[in-house]
């Protein structure tokens, strides 16, 4: 069994496709699933296949860049949101950069701008990879500068 790393409850985490360097997520143990901002997402019908059109964070964000991605594989998802009232999200899998290693996770795609952080990893993406110790803030960073 690989041994778990231990990350705090906020982390500096990198999305490669995306092109998010080292920008800052919630880890919440409450929420099963992990998620990321998008005030933008539309499915459209590119060459007669569906595609999921979305755009990340907003424009007030330090990392936004206004650029639109486009996946095919998506679905949708149904998620109690953080009121405990149920949403059909978007999910989205992608590729993250954490302690050196590269995973793939699952993101619901939700309006987070009422929320301080603009992405929230979940228990599925921490699930026999992490310990969370709630006193740590950015063990990963701290990880790569260490490890030059």
């Amino acid at each position: 069994m690989k041994q778990k790393r231990i990350i705090g409850r906020r982390e500096k985490i990198t999305l490669p496709k995306w092109g998010l360097n080292l920008i800052s997520a919630k880890v919440d143990t409450g929420a099963y699933t992990s998620s990321i901002h998008s005030e933008y997402a539309e499915e459209k019908t590119v060459k007669g296949k569906k595609v999921l059109e979305f755009r990340l964070l907003s424009p007030g964000h330090i990392k936004y860049t206004g650029e639109t991605f486009q996946t095919s594989n998506y679905t949708q998802k149904k998620v109690k949101n953080s009121f405990g009232q149920a949403e059909i999200r978007y999910k989205i899998i992608t590729k993250v950069l954490m302690f050196g290693e590269e995973f793939e996770a699952e993101f619901t795609l939700s309006d987070r701008s009422k929320m301080r952080n603009a992405i929230l990893i979940g228990r599925k993406t921490l699930k026999g990879r992490f310990l969370v110790d709630v006193d740590q803030v950015n063990l990963s960073h701290h990880f790569k500068k260490t490890t030059r």
